[in-house]
């Protein structure tokens, strides 16, 4: 074509890159068509010399990626008990407390967990007021450890304390175990911090009544199979990490027979049942443990680029993969989105709680398309929503074949974070999650999305090229 016939037709503008230029066009009512493009790696040349080390032995880390996510998928998830933390969870003590995120010294602990820590000792009679329970904390004498290593998860600040009611959820595919805490519902609430003697009665009420309630009952039921509730809850517009409404009311409609059938008095049955239905997020506590259980299964698969965890601590995120056991850490974001009456984002502490395991087995966030309700919780649109759940199949390695969305045509969620695409592409994994008041006891002050720090993804690819693998 002559360069006179080119400039005689209608010039065609297509955008690549930078979204500046587009206020240009736009200003001048000019058609245009934007492609959105950013450089591998954002054009950071140690990071790009990185993944140029590891491109010869792609083969081998896809086979490696495709072992995980056919392992997470094939996990199976039955809640088989509900026992007291130290007669099921490894490596329990009296005097020991599990936290959420990555390990980290109390002293060091963002307010809500140390609020929590407070009241889980004297939730075990271990001191009579917040001061002793300071000085106990503080002296050496009680062992602080991530949950995750023992193999369990909790929502928020996540303690765990030894005489906790914990579901019990057992996968018969791989047969391991994993452990979590029964959620206690909204408002006060030891796992934002609170510690009133209102906080440490409602979970001794956990321990004596609902507790053995439950167990009988799954026991008489053969156990309750929670991956399948939610696959369904899934349909029902719920995305299993802020949304729980479907999935709550399937637990309670799959366990309220069992209950009735237990040899329990009527008053405990019932205080049972109103307990779980009266509490919209009951089921998060169950979807969470799956979530563990699964990506668990996956663990010490040499050469897998794979994440088998995201969680923090309200102070540093971290991230494990499939194939070591190290933690790559980094200062953990703030969370961004609609804040409840009378507060502001100066007052949430940075985000927290082992909650984004959702995330890391691809529901939660990767679901947000099939729950578009949740935008009214944690701020955006609909479309927000779409866009995000199909965003992340390009940083993971397989999609989930029973997790599916149905208002994206019944597309599969992403399944199998991998750090090779994350860094490349620049996507973070998306969460949504509440915020937590940076004291102590306030509790819940808004909820949004947040993502982790790309310096976690940076470091785990570093060590991955030293070839520190199992």
């Amino acid at each position: 074509m002559s360069v006179n016939k080119l400039f005689s037709e209608d010039l065609k503008i297509v955008n690549v890159g930078s979204p500046s230029f587009k206020n240009d066009y736009e200003s001048q009512n000019l058609d245009y068509v934007h492609l959105e493009w950013r450089p591998p790696a954002s054009g950071d040349i140690k990071l790009l010399s990185l993944l140029n080390k590891v491109r010869p032995n792609m083969d081998v880390i896809n086979k490696a990626n495709d072992e995980v996510v056919s392992k997470i998928k094939a996990a199976e998830a039955k809640l088989v008990s509900v026992k007291k933390a130290i007669d099921v969870i490894p490596g329990m003590t009296s005097h020991m407390i599990l936290h959420s995120g990555p390990p980290i010294a109390f002293e060091k602990m963002a307010g809500p967990m140390k609020g929590a820590i407070i009241g889980a000792i004297m939730y075990e009679g271990l001191a009579e007021n917040h001061e002793d329970a300071l000085k106990l904390a503080l002296s050496g004498a009680i062992t602080f450890d991530s949950a995750h290593h023992h193999n369990a998860v909790g929502p928020m600040a996540g303690i765990v304390s030894a005489s906790m009611a914990v579901h019990v959820l057992y996968n018969e595919t791989h047969g391991n175990y994993s452990y979590c805490t029964i959620n206690e519902g909204l408002g006060k609430v030891l796992r934002y911090g609170a510690n009133s003697k209102e906080v440490l009665t409602r979970l001794k009420f956990m321990e004596e009544v609902v507790m053995p309630v439950l167990n009988q009952a799954v026991e008489i039921a053969g156990g309750i199979d929670i991956k399948s509730l939610i696959t369904q809850a899934l349909h029902m517009g719920d995305e299993c990490h802020n949304r729980n409404k479907a999935s709550s009311a399937l637990f309670l409609r799959e366990v309220a027979g069992y209950i009735v059938e237990t040899n329990f008095s009527d008053e405990m049955k019932k205080q049972t049942l109103n307990f779980i239905k009266n509490n919209e997020h009951y089921f998060l506590n169950l979807s969470m443990p799956y979530c563990k259980l699964a990506l668990d299964s996956a663990r010490g698969t040499k050469d897998s680029t794979v994440v088998v965890a995201m969680s923090r601590n309200g102070v540093d995120f971290g991230i494990q993969l499939a194939h070591s056991d190290k933690w790559f850490t980094a200062p953990a974001n703030y969370v961004k989105g609609l804040m409840f009456p009378g507060f502001t984002e100066e007052d949430a502490a940075p985000d927290i709680g082992d909650s984004a395991i959702t995330e890391t087995c691809g529901i939660g966030g990767f679901a947000m398309g099939g729950a578009p309700a949740i935008v009214q919780f944690v701020g955006g649109v609909v479309k927000q929503a779409f866009d995000y759940s199909r965003e992340m199949h390009q940083i993971t390695a397989g999609a989930h074949q029973v997790f599916t969305l149905p208002p994206l045509d019944f597309m599969p969620t992403a399944l199998g974070i991998d750090i090779l695409k994350v860094v490349e592409s620049n996507i973070l994994p998306i969460i949504n999650t509440g915020m937590a008041h940076k004291e102590a006891g306030v509790g819940q002050v808004g909820a949004g999305l947040v993502s982790p720090p790309m310096a976690c993804f940076e470091k785990a690819l570093e060590d991955y090229v030293k070839g520190e693998r199992k």
